[in-house]
């Protein structure tokens, strides 16, 4: 949300910290148990001046949301218009999956727990935009059976074991551990790609192609993948 005129140049670096600090606050508490006075609590604001920055409560949920799927969703659109084949295009949808989970990981629980306190427009957008990303991983694993380096499988039933394979890292991961974000999406697709693996076909080479693609993007501009 553009900063409002009128308002001064710190107001938005403020919004911004209310915004992290009431996720954490939903993460730790839920969305629904959690006070409007809570949140101003948190961050020193007093009602009033909360409302100043933030609107309401719903809007708190709303921008939350907008930070999970904003970033997620324009970086899967970047992929498909990648020219690399489907298997490699969705190693990189798995990479930008789990670094978009540890990047935020208050915000991704309570979009996964809490989208529902959403309604009318907002949620309606929202479940567009995760059918939007679901139909990228959908079409991705479909061209990979159809180039014949996946076997044919139901492809809601590959989505879902795709999608549930990483949605679930945000219940366990820690920031700082031992495992980041390119392990483990490495692991993932490991055992994913074998298992969706059309007979005679094998992908050892798909860390060695994935640091090739990275290389040559890092080389042609300083944009990384995501």
């Amino acid at each position: 949300m553009a900063r409002p005129p009128g308002h001064g140049p710190d107001y938005e670096t403020r919004r911004q910290d209310i915004i992290d600090r009431a996720a954490a606050l939903f993460a730790r508490k839920g969305y629904a148990a959690t006070g409007i006075a809570e949140v101003g609590t948190a961050v020193g604001l007093a009602k009033g001046a909360l409302y100043y920055y933030i609107g309401s409560k719903g809007n708190l949920l709303v921008e939350i949301q907008d930070r999970v799927m904003g970033p997620l969703l324009a970086s899967a659109l970047r992929i498909t218009a990648v020219d690399e084949d489907p298997v490699l295009r969705l190693r990189m949808v798995s990479q930008t999956l789990v670094e978009n989970i540890m990047a935020r990981l208050d915000h991704v629980w309570v979009y996964e727990h809490d989208y529902r306190s959403l309604d009318g427009e907002n949620l309606r957008r929202l479940l567009r935009q995760r059918r939007e990303f679901e139909d990228i991983v959908q079409g991705l694993l479909l061209q990979a059976m159809e180039d014949g380096s996946f076997r044919r499988i139901e492809p809601r039933l590959a989505t879902l074991q795709f999608l549930n394979l990483h949605n679930h890292t945000y219940q366990w991961v820690k920031p700082e551990g031992e495992w980041n974000a390119d392990f483990l999406a490495q692991q993932y697709c490991e055992t994913l790609f074998r298992g969706f693996a059309a007979p005679g076909r094998q992908f050892d080479d798909i860390e060695d192609r994935m640091r090739a693609y990275l290389a040559k993007r890092e080389n042609a501009s300083p944009a990384a993948l995501t």
